[in-house]
Order: C-alpha cells, then structure tokens, then sequence
C-alpha cells in the first residue's frame, strides 16, 4: 500500500476488493478497514522491525555500500488541524480585545440599568465572559508544560519551520548510503533542529547493519560540538560542513577560528602573537547546557588592529568549548581538498531521497498522531522506499534473490 501512495486503512481495504496485487497478497481475504487498522494498532514494533530486516537482506546481497553516507531530516506537517493549535501569542491578544470588548458592554449594561431596573446579564456579554474561560484555562494549560504552542489533537507535535510558514509538525531524520541511495536509518523527533541528531542517528545504522560507513556527511544543520566529540569517542569518522560563523574565512584574519589555544598556559594566542589569559566561565545554551571558558585580551588598548579585531570596547573575547579540540580537528579535515569533495556529494545522496518521498509518493502529511506512530510510519515511509529500489534493480536484473 505505501508504495503505491496507500496510506490510510480505508484505502487499503478498497485496495483488497479491487487491485490485483491487493487481491494476491491478501489471498482474497478482503480484510476490512478496523481489522488494517487493529493491526497496525498491535504491531507497531513488528513494523518496524521490517525496516531492519530488508535492510540485512540488501547488505547480504551488496547492496550497501557502507562508504559514504550522508544524514539529513526533513519537517512533516502533523495529521492535526492546524486551526485547531493553541498559540500563546494568538491567545493573549485575544484575550485582550475580549477584556476591552467586556468592558465596553460593562459600561452600556450601567448606563441602561440607570433607566430601568432589568438586572440580567446581556447575552452577548455571558458568551464573551464563557470564550474568555476558555482562553484562560488554554493559557494555563501552556504555563503548566512551560511552551508556547500546543496542538490538543496531537500534543507530541511542535512548531517548526516548513518552508516559509511555521507549523505544527516533526522532524523526520534518515540515514542515506551513497551506493544505491538506500536509507539505512530512520527516525522522527520533536526536536525543531538537528543540531543534537548526529550520533543518534549513526547508533540506528550502527544497531541496523553492524557497522558505520567510513564517512558519514552532514549539513551545517547538524553542527554541535559536542556531538562531534562523542562521535570521536565512539570512533565514528564524521564530516560536518561547519557554519562560516565557525569556520571563518580568508576575508577574516582575527576570527576565532585564528586564535590557537595553550591548554598547557590556559591561555589563547591571537594572529599577532598576543596572549589572552582566562578571565570567567560563561553558561551557554538552556536546553543542552554546557559551560565556556572566555578568555580575553588585556592588551586590546594599544593594540593597532583593536577594531578590526573587535568591536567590544572592554577588549576581544574568545570562548573555548570543553570539547574544543574535536571542534579544531573538524577544522582541519574541511581544509583537506578531498574532504571537501566529498561533503560536495551530500546534496546528491540524500536530498533526491527526500524529493522522492514528498513529490513521487506524495508524503508531506502524517496520517497518524503521537510520536510512537509517526515514527513507526516513517519506518514503513523508509521501507517503501528501499523496496522501491531493490525492486527496479531486480527487474534490471542487477538483484538475484534467493
């Protein structure tokens, strides 16, 4: 069914009455819509588990390459109205034009009372007073979970960027080998960025096939640094084409990125030779926190280059990762020429994927809520897609199944 663009049980059961293939699958069963969808309700891990098995059926034939893989996600929009999500912005400024609304009819309610003794509330007024509750208790709702935005249909959803418009939706992360363009990891997240994806994603190809490619390729997107350290821990050989804010540029010559840093002096050396001692700790990031060492110049007064070094008038700072030296090492592998050329080959390995998905199958909407269940679609999403693949290399006759 996914593979032919069937994703919806209702779908599928007229597919069992009226296709061949359905008819041939099936046995002439003609399983009905809440029988497909008890099924899916019962095994969801055994639906994923197909991912991995067609998986290890296209490794025993050679069919991945373990080389070159390159990672990415991709937002989907969630199956929920968008109409129906909670934006707290949205709310507060609701909520003030019905307190303004309130009490313009407050005022015409006491002067009419003045010229008779009619004591109800105005209908108008009672239907504000319920709506403005209503918005109250939402408001509440967000302040207890601590966000900003919340769809009640599909509470594991969150706002993200698709294009040009920010929905509620999850980002749906893959694993693509450079050999035949076959996914050999899958996930979705909540997490709007893919900063903090990187080693997950490598674990599921590492937990799928055994192993790691030799080079896995990733988009600045992915750039953290200490997922780069935790990928040198584990031995996973990454190449992530880092921000130009990180990486600097020929056009910069005092950009971080120049300043060499003496663990042995605690200390930092500028372009110029300067020495630039510790000065405090700094708190980074809130929702993956992790402590910077800021280092700072003492010289900044007479130094000639001061304002084409920095701006800061009490003098250039320059913040050091406790993982800086994974930072410095990726650094250098995007100077080597054929590192460079290959991260060049990211875009070709994995976005015509994603453009196979969205365009060919017409995925670019979940038909299911809650993470659990989005993940286990895009597992089976995943699945049509490699199966997709090994068949029309087994009609070539490239394939020879046992």
């Amino acid at each position: 069914g996914y593979v032919t663009k069937i994703r919806t049980t209702r779908g599928l059961e007229r597919a069992c009455m009226d296709q061949i293939g359905m008819l041939w699958l099936t046995g002439m069963q003609r399983p009905d819509h809440t029988t497909l969808w008890r099924f899916w309700r019962d095994n969801r891990k055994a639906l994923r588990r197909v991912f991995k098995r067609l998986l290890e059926i296209a490794a025993e034939l050679n069919f991945v390459g373990m080389v070159l893989q390159a990672i990415d996600g991709t937002k989907i929009v969630s199956q929920a109205s968008e109409e129906q999500g909670w934006h707290r912005s949205r709310l507060e400024k609701t909520l003030k034009r019905l307190d303004e609304a309130i009490n313009e009819i407050m005022k015409q309610t006491e002067q009419a009372a003045k010229h008779g003794p009619d004591c109800r509330l105005p209908e108008e007024l009672q239907q504000r007073q319920q709506l403005r509750e209503k918005i109250q208790a939402r408001l509440q709702q967000l302040d207890e979970r601590q966000e900003d935005h919340l769809q009640p249909k599909d509470e594991d959803a969150r706002v993200m960027k698709c294009r040009r418009e920010k929905k509620f939706a999850y980002n749906a992360q893959a694993v693509v080998d450079g050999q035949n363009q076959l996914i050999v990891a899958g996930d979705v997240v909540t997490d709007e960025s893919d900063n903090y994806q990187l080693v997950r994603m490598i674990d599921q190809v590492k937990e799928n096939l055994g192993s790691v490619a030799e080079q896995s390729i990733t988009d600045g997107g992915y750039f953290a640094i200490t997922e780069l350290a935790a990928a040198e821990e584990r031995q996973y050989s990454v190449l992530v084409n880092l921000p130009e804010s990180v990486q600097g540029s020929e056009q910069e010559p005092y950009h971080a990125s120049r300043f060499v840093y003496d663990t042995e002096n605690d200390e930092c050396i500028c372009p110029r030779g300067e020495r630039l001692p510790f000065d405090y700790i700094k708190a980074r990031d809130k929702a993956h926190p992790y402590e910077v060492r800021v280092y700072r110049c003492q010289r900044y007064e007479t130094c000639p280059v001061r304002w084409q070094c920095s701006r800061s008038k009490t003098g250039r700072t320059v913040q050091i990762h406790p993982n800086h030296g994974a930072l410095v090492r990726q650094r250098e592998k995007l100077c080597d020429e054929n590192m460079r050329a290959l991260l060049k080959r990211r875009g070709s390995t994995v976005e015509p994927v994603f453009g196979w998905i969205k365009e060919a199958m017409g995925f670019r909407r979940w038909t299911v809520r809650g993470l659990e269940k989005v993940q286990t679609q895009w597992l089976l999403v995943c699945t049509a897609v490699n199966f997709t693949r090994l068949k029309r290399h087994w009609t070539e006759g490239k394939l020879v199944f046992a």
